[in-house]
């Protein structure tokens, strides 16, 4: 695994990661160590081997997914032949008129998006927020495709729904034979050295962005920071009834946060935190914000950068504590996933609308509007809070590993589950 890899984030319209809690038929069972082990390698290397499952097998050619209408793939362009293509597609793409794309519902991010496309090639984008479970709106495109009606043409989202859920439905089309600008298929701007699809045909799912989670926040009125050295540090009994944590039984950023520590630190470590410890478990953001501020539960595990920032902003003393050496960080794409839909209603547009999120302006508007660190190396990525951003010197277990998110969730959450029933 790599520095560079996933995200968590909410499941909700307040954790923003992930939702869906089915899944297709999962590779092959890793154990926990081996999982672990698998996961985690340091210094941008690529993921081992023993990490990769086989590529799923193929549903009838009835299902599969067909690529939009546009120009010839640029293998054919030529080394000249770009320019030509990318203006044909632009042209193409405003005949059209507009381009349907899916996000997070962030006041920011659906009005900065829009009009930075226009502005840049004269389309309309129309921005479609995601309801609070992701899962919702890939059961919608599926189901609209069943009845010979699509009105979607691309999404940005998280790992879990779309590994669980798009693929095995096969809403989507290849995203690698649609990038036509140089400055989307120059790798050397990527920092994984690659353009970073996550699926295993290397080919559907493009991740953009990459941020650390599963961070300790405090109020520093009521803890002191040098109180807190690392994780187990937690478990001291002046901080039982002091912690709150994102529900772990559901998907998104509490089962994130809470299984990569199950696997890092054990079971037994997790009952301790979880049930012993007696944290509090907020309905949504406005009450965990809430509990962090007045110092109700002073102590935040796994929170969410936009709202410390906040917090922050509005003069309450919060500070995110520095990384466990022994326990870095979840490194996810939080909403950072590309997906274009098969059978798209515009698919010039949305073709263009895939390479500009493969591009640099395409990133940093995004990324700016969304406060997360995008994977291009000629973006400076200042807008997003530092302790979010993935170091190089530091390892992270990959939270959006094809293999993790197929194989870990299924496998935990039963035991998640049986050990938080625990709880008085």
């Amino acid at each position: 695994m790599s520095e560079f890899a996933h995200e968590p984030a909410p499941a909700r319209a307040d954790q923003p990661d992930d939702d869906v809690p089915t899944a297709p038929a999962a590779p092959p069972t890793l154990s926990r160590r081996r999982l672990l082990r698998t996961l985690v390698a340091g210094g941008g290397a690529a993921l081992l081997a023993a990490c990769q499952p086989p590529a799923p097998a193929r549903p009838a050619a009835s299902g599969a997914p067909s690529a939009p209408a546009a120009p010839a793939a640029p293998a054919a362009a030529g080394p000249a032949g770009w320019e030509r293509q990318w203006d044909e597609l632009i042209a193409a793409a405003r005949q059209e008129g507009r381009v349907v794309v899916g996000g997070p519902a962030s006041a920011d991010l659906r009005l900065a998006a829009p009009a930075k496309f226009k502005e840049r090639f004269g389309v309309e984008m129309e921005y479609l927020a995601f309801p609070p479970n992701q899962g919702e709106f890939i059961e919608r495109i599926a189901r609209e495709r069943a009845a010979g009606l699509v009105t979607v043409d691309a999404f940005v989202g998280g790992a879990q729904s779309i590994f669980t859920a798009a693929y095995p439905q096969q809403i989507m089309a290849p995203i690698r034979p649609a990038l036509v600008h140089p400055e989307a298929l120059d790798e050397t701007k990527w920092r994984p050295g690659r353009i970073w699809f996550k699926d295993p045909d290397d080919t559907y799912f493009m991740q953009v962005f990459n941020q650390v989670g599963g961070q300790i926040a405090v109020n520093t009125d009521s803890v002191r920071p040098d109180e807190i050295k690392g994780y187990r540090d937690l478990l001291k009994p002046s901080f039982t009834g002091k912690i709150s944590v994102w529900n772990p039984t559901l998907p998104g950023t509490g089962w994130n946060t809470a299984n990569w520590l199950r696997l890092t630190f054990g079971d037994d470590f997790f009952k301790q935190l979880y049930v012993d410890q007696k944290v509090g478990i907020p309905e949504d953001a406005r009450q965990w914000s809430d509990w962090l501020a007045r110092g109700t539960y002073p102590i935040a595990l796994g929170a969410s950068a936009r709202d410390v920032e906040l917090l922050k902003r509005d003069g309450f003393h919060v500070e995110v504590l520095p990384p466990d050496p022994e326990a870095p960080g979840i490194a996810t794409g939080a909403f950072g996933i590309v997906v274009l839909i098969a059978d798209a209603p515009h698919p010039n547009a949305a073709k263009l609308f895939v390479n500009w999120m493969a591009m640099r302006e395409g990133q940093e508007t995004w990324g700016r509007a969304d406060q997360i660190a995008t994977v291009r190396t000629d973006v400076d990525n200042s807008w997003a809070p530092s302790y979010t951003i993935p170091r190089p010197d530091l390892t992270y277990l990959d939270g959006y590993d094809w293999n993790y998110v197929n194989t870990a969730f299924p496998e935990s959450i039963p035991k998640i589950r049986q050990i938080m029933a625990q709880r008085q």
